[in-house]
């Protein structure tokens, strides 16, 4: 009996030690999250926060920043904020950005924007592109550059870039955005070899179809263009992903959390597809 007894008391210190190392804990870190009032932003927020992270929530909407921050956990005297920014008003960026780096230490930051309207690459204006470039790339290198030397100092960062699976196999239908998040992850690759270094690690979340406000209007979008009903649309999406199903904003988070912590710590410069087996490629 003293034998199994001492077995049982193995096995489940074993499986406790195992349960300990993959626990996420942020505790103390600083997170920024862009995007934050809905959709994977909103969902990265509230998994940061309990994994202990502080967390500043970013985003035009305030109010619905404000509502998102109510929802975040304080339980480890985790404390929240809300800033409105606008990424395509770059000089207005700068000045919060500096405001926000007098007051906090941020650690992680998650560049995460909605992506630009749906459409073929033959008929796009110019202009369509430069607003994507702006508001995703040249917003992303601001925020990035405003960032880094706190990272520096402190030995320490994480920077994800939320963009899409387009970095690996175009879309159909998204021509403006496929190029730009391509952009994106070139931008990412070359910034991860620059600064491993410093121990900041720079990564790449690479959602599918997931539950979001910006689905549904690609959803819609078809279903105009081609006469089927939404049902219809959301039949055939799901009918190419093997899962399938759509993704969840949480289950996007997750990858995210992960990124974002200490047992991601020899992982930069990559790509992570959360797109239920939907790519083609490796």
């Amino acid at each position: 009996m003293d034998i199994l007894k001492n077995l049982n008391s193995n096995i489940a210190n074993f499986v406790k030690q195992k349960y300990t190392l993959v626990q996420i804990s942020l505790k103390d870190k600083t997170a920024l999250v862009f995007g934050a009032s809905k959709g994977i932003g909103k969902a990265t927020a509230i998994q940061l926060a309990e994994s202990g992270a502080h967390v500043l929530l970013a985003a035009r909407n305030i109010k619905g920043l404000e509502q998102v921050q109510n929802q975040l956990s304080t339980d480890l005297g985790q404390q929240h904020a809300s800033i409105s920014v606008d990424l395509l008003d770059h000089s207005g960026l700068t000045s919060t950005l500096k405001k926000i780096t007098d007051q906090y230490n941020i650690d992680i930051l998650i560049n995460n924007t909605g992506g630009p309207p749906a459409g073929p690459i033959q008929t796009a204006m110019p202009e369509q592109f430069l607003r994507a470039f702006n508001q995703h790339l040249i917003a992303a290198q601001i925020i990035t550059s405003a960032l880094l030397p706190n990272m520096k100092a402190n030995k320490w960062g994480r920077i994800i870039n939320v963009i899409s699976t387009s970095v690996k196999a175009p879309l159909q239908g998204l021509g403006v955005s496929n190029t730009i998040r391509a952009a994106v992850g070139n931008w990412s690759k070359t910034l991860a070899s620059e600064i491993a270094s410093e121990n900041i690690t720079v990564n790449n979340i690479l959602p599918g179809a997931t539950n979001t406000d910006r689905l549904r209007e690609i959803i819609e979008n078809k279903a105009q263009k081609t006469g089927l009903s939404v049902h219809e649309i959301e039949q055939q999406m799901q009918g190419e992903i093997p899962m399938g199903r759509f993704a969840e904003p949480r289950e996007t988070a997750s990858a995210i959390c992960f990124l974002a912590s200490a047992q991601a710590s020899y992982i930069t410069g990559t790509n992570l597809v959360v797109d239920g087996g939907r790519t083609p490629n490796l």
